[in-house]
């Protein structure tokens, strides 16, 4: 979780967002008005009516920038309801902390996940995809295939990108694998059968060699139309019981070129799908018969 912010700008926010001073509004609010109609003088009932008006903007200007500023929980109705109190409210009061945290980090452009919320994340910044019918409604998706048979198994993610797809989105996953895996008849079994898989669902499918980008080309992200990067910081396994990601709200760009220099120009010969092309058909004719691995590092080596 992100740590709250304790400068003196933060401090100062959350002053003017206490409920102290709020509460302090109110009552001169209150107080004004009624001292304003027992004052004998009109001068005196006048400046208190003033009052009573500046007093009554900054309340009403204080309510609508908390409004926009901060986000609304919503409070226990009784707490005596909770069979224990105190405890429920100790359980609330982290959890809030946490959202307050977070919420912080997301209101500057980003937002750190772990373990098992990344798929629930991920299947979520793709559905708001679909609802928010944000433009391109298109997925740029590039993933270290170390381990095909990982994302095989992450049917969550796949419905939704079989949602998108069906809503008339597009994608396109650029596989990038070591030369030395590209090699292994298991790893070919298992990386074809993947991209089988993805294209019958209708995604693009592109394939590079990970030992030929560049630092910043060899990355795992998903960037979800030009609105948000779920970037991969930890590798996660099967299961999702770790992991690390990092989503981005801005600065889009820059993760779109990165994926448009390692995916190359549209499907031309220098292209993601053309390298794809030439290492299937020197794959599977040798899965369907015998593994040949000097025949296919030939192949790749010419990737």
């Amino acid at each position: 979780m992100a740590a709250p912010r304790s400068d003196s700008a933060g401090r100062a926010v959350d002053a003017l967002a206490s409920p102290a001073l709020t509460n302090l509004i109110g009552v001169i609010g209150i107080v004004t008005p009624i001292t304003a109609w027992l004052a004998a003088r009109g001068t005196t009932k006048n400046a208190l009516l003033i009052v009573e008006t500046v007093v009554v903007m900054a309340l009403v200007g204080s309510h609508i920038w908390l409004r926009k500023r901060f986000i609304q929980l919503r409070r226990a109705n009784n707490l005596r309801d909770m069979d224990d109190a105190h405890y429920y409210d100790l359980v609330r009061a982290k959890l809030e902390n946490e959202l307050v945290s977070d919420y912080g980090a997301i209101a500057d452009g980003h937002l750190q996940v772990y373990a098992t919320e990344v798929p629930r994340l991920s299947v979520m910044l793709i559905q708001t995809l679909v609802e928010s019918q944000s433009q391109p409604q298109r997925i740029l998706a590039s993933d270290l295939t170390t381990d095909p048979d990982l994302l095989t198994r992450r049917r969550e993610y796949l419905a939704a990108n079989r949602q998108l797809l069906q809503a008339g989105g597009t994608i396109s996953r650029l596989f990038i694998a070591y030369e030395r895996d590209l090699t292994r008849e298991d790893y070919a079994r298992s990386l074809l059968d993947l991209i089988n898989h993805h294209r019958d669902l209708g995604v693009t499918c592109g394939l590079a060699v990970r030992d030929r980008l560049r630092a910043d080309q060899a990355v795992d992200v998903v960037i979800i139309s030009a609105a948000a990067a779920l970037v991969e910081d930890e590798q996660g396994d099967a299961d999702y019981t770790k992991g690390r990601s990092t989503v981005h709200f801005k600065g889009i760009d820059r993760w779109i070129e990165r994926f448009e220099s390692a995916w190359g120009r549209g499907n031309g010969a220098d292209s993601a799908t053309a390298a794809l092309r030439t290492y299937e058909n020197a794959a599977r004719p040798l899965l369907d018969s015998a593994w040949d691995e000097t025949r296919i590092r030939q192949a790749v080596n010419s990737l």
